[in-house]
């Protein structure tokens, strides 16, 4: 019996440094593009670009968590925005819907995903992919 309540002990503490660690965040900095992860990745519709745009600020606004997908296509889901500790309707987030960033942060990954707490914009280029003329504007086409 003590060896195993030594057994279960070692498995506990072994469970929680594993926690711990996957807790600790990670300083970084990313270059991409903020998105509305809803419809880029579920591509109901183009998803990204000034196609996007107005579509993105309505969700921003509506309380789908904003995004942003770097430069190799992983997405980072925005839980803080410099100052603002809300993602949710944030005014800084809705203003670079589309807009082409790189950030500074801690990145906390959890379960798969990617969450990212930005602490400061580095570079604000604005909308880079210009493509409304191609796909129309999203949702309506016009």
């Amino acid at each position: 019996m003590r060896i195993l309540n030594q057994l279960a002990g070692m498995l506990l503490a072994t469970m929680m440094a594993a926690s711990a660690a996957q807790a600790a965040p990670e300083r970084v900095r990313l270059s991409g593009e903020i998105i509305d992860p809803w419809c880029a990745i579920t591509e109901i519709m183009v998803g990204r670009g000034s196609a996007h745009h107005q579509c993105a600020i309505w969700c921003a606004v509506g309380g789908i968590p904003v995004g942003l997908i770097a430069d190799d296509g992983e997405i980072y889901i925005i839980m803080k925005f410099e100052t603002d500790d809300s993602s949710v309707a944030n005014p800084g987030l809705v203003q670079v819907q589309t807009n082409r960033l790189v950030v500074e942060g801690d990145l906390y990954r959890r379960d798969g995903l990617n969450y990212l707490a930005v602490h400061k914009v580095v570079d604000d280029q604005g909308i880079v992919m210009v493509n409304h003329e191609d796909v129309g504007i999203q949702p309506f086409g016009e």
